[in-house]
């Protein structure tokens, strides 16, 4: 006999952090627990995605939370999850589970800002996602795609400093 899970370990995700031009969209997954609690992207202390947009757009972690999504709006950086809502115990992505997942409108953004280019995913789960439920939406060579290393916790098989160098490389204008 099979579980169905509760609804209340449904999570959903945060509006799209989109400036006027942006040139890059990075993609997650679906935020985990304590992004959630916080209401705030990539809160968990330990994950290295703020570090990373501190070296790469002045996002610096100790700075205001408001003041670093201006940081990377004026950059061109846009943020966003591929999932809005699903349910998952904890935040591991590997604990998503696959028929819950419903997905953001990633090709109606697209479609509304002419001037993206790259669309960066934050893990392998993220990039997994959008290939299987959206990529298809959009056209042909519309935008480019990367797949980065995991800015998570759980992702250790880089050190920091190698992911820094990754998004470095994929990211530069």
């Amino acid at each position: 006999m099979s579980r169905k899970p509760s609804l209340s370990l449904t999570s959903r995700g945060f509006p799209a952090v989109v400036g006027v031009k942006p040139r890059v969209l990075i993609l997650g997954s679906l935020p985990g627990r304590a992004s959630l609690e916080a209401g705030r992207y990539y809160a968990q202390s330990r994950n290295a995605f703020w570090p990373i947009m501190g070296a790469l757009c002045d996002a610096h972690p100790e700075i205001e939370y408001s003041k670093r999504l201006e940081l990377l709006t004026r950059a061109g950086v846009a943020l966003w999850d591929v999932l809005f809502e699903a349910v998952r115990q904890g935040s591991l992505d590997s604990s998503i589970v696959a028929n819950t997942q419903r997905v953001n409108d990633i090709s109606g953004l697209v479609s509304r800002h002419a001037s993206l280019r790259l669309v960066a995913f934050n893990g392998k789960k993220a990039a997994e996602i959008f290939r299987r439920r959206i990529e298809t939406d959009l056209s042909p060579g519309r935008v480019e795609t990367v797949t980065l290393p995991s800015t998570s916790p759980a992702y250790a098989s880089l050190r920091p400093e190698q992911k820094l160098a990754t998004w470095r490389e994929a990211l530069s204008p």
